[in-house]
């Protein structure tokens, strides 16, 4: 089988449709893959050096008459004619769209030409595109049950796969990560993300945060920081008690994601099943646009008592160094919230989800 794959910009969803491909290369030798993404990722941090991967022009429209607008509309068409002739090329048996406005051209043609069209939906409330594709698709596999009610009168479509992970998002034993990290044993270690491009507001409300903790002498910190603002943070932290290491990008997630006790992160679809894999206590800070989809995914956990909640909003305010002392200064709460994973159960996404599209019994 022929699998043509297509991914919007950011790693949200970009990780879950690489997370396929990995799946479709160990355990489908004989399908023939190909990637497809926005060009302004052809100088992303994130890797997809394996999978033989195309580019194709994509721009956010904007609901409000806009000039920038007018470049947005003929970068669509130019992809959707790109879209056009990587079809006629490829000739796929099979097109998986991870949404953004970058998979409508391909999904869309697709679904012209009878091809075979299966939709992923990372977040609990399903995207613009892919809501707007779900009726040209045959099925469309969501990473939590509270989407299918959302969409309820295509509910003879949906599947529940889950979100997969990239196959080197394991568990590693705690001596190796702090080896990795040049970290100490004893302190307690906080992970702080801002997503696959950093976050300035994460950055500086963290920093705040931490500046305004009582005591800060037994913390260590891994932080992910984007490239623009990592090495004032490592002159920021340079001057406080806090052992830290700070980057721009980190492919060695597993590394992290094993070693630490508390995560604050924002609440993207990716960084939530990482969560749960790893079963790591969160401060969770919803991206406060798009929707509102990270604030519906953050109540997933909170839901749970896996995770707290603190608004963008309230970055400048002293609730998230409110959160953070609540956290370190009673480990039962921190126990607590880790007990708060027992409710989700282990899913291999990647092997489900590469079932639905393996599936020759249903389609055009």
């Amino acid at each position: 089988m022929k699998v043509l794959i297509v991914a919007g910009s950011s790693g949200g969803h970009i990780f879950p449709a690489l997370a396929l491909l990995e799946y479709l290369k160990d355990n489908y030798p004989l399908a023939d893959t190909q990637l497809v993404l926005p060009r302004r990722n052809s100088g992303s941090n994130i890797e997809v050096k394996g999978f033989k991967t195309v580019y194709i022009d994509s721009a956010t429209l904007k609901a409000s008459f806009d000039r920038r607008n007018l470049a947005a509309i003929y970068k669509f068409l130019k992809g959707f004619w790109q879209s056009f002739f990587i079809i006629l090329r490829f000739k796929p048996d099979v097109v998986v769209g991870f949404g953004s406005i970058a998979s409508i051209p391909l999904v869309l043609l697709s679904w012209l030409a009878r091809i075979k069209v299966v939709l992923h939906e990372q977040n609990v409330i399903a995207g613009q595109a892919n809501c707007f594709l779900l009726r040209l698709c045959d099925r469309m596999a969501i990473s939590f049950e509270k989407t299918r009610d959302r969409l309820k009168p295509h509910s003879d479509r949906i599947v529940l796969t889950g979100n997969p992970l990239r196959k080197n998002l394991i568990k590693i034993d705690r001596a190796k990560c702090l080896e990795f990290f040049s970290l100490e044993e004893n302190r307690f270690t906080v992970l702080v993300m801002g997503g696959s491009q950093g976050s300035f507001g994460i950055n500086q409300g963290f920093l705040k945060a931490l500046l305004a903790l009582p005591a800060k002498d037994n913390l260590q910190v891994i932080h992910l920081a984007g490239s623009s603002d990592r090495e004032k943070l490592i002159r920021e932290y340079s001057r406080l008690p806090v052992k830290s290491r700070v980057f721009s990008f980190l492919n060695e997630m597993e590394y992290a994601l094993s070693l630490a006790d508390l995560a604050v992160c924002r609440a993207g679809a990716t960084s939530i099943q990482e969560l749960i894999y790893y079963r790591l206590p969160a401060v969770l800070l919803p991206y406060p646009f798009a929707y509102q989809h990270q604030t519906a995914n953050a109540r997933v956990l909170e839901a749970q008592g896996a995770a707290e909640i603190v608004e963008d909003r309230e970055l400048d305010s002293n609730k998230l160094k409110d959160v953070l002392s609540g956290i370190l200064n009673d480990r039962q709460k921190l126990a607590r919230m880790r007990a708060g994973f027992d409710f989700f159960k282990p899913k291999n996404a990647a092997r489900e989800l590469s079932a639905l599209v393996m599936d020759t019994n249903y389609g055009h």
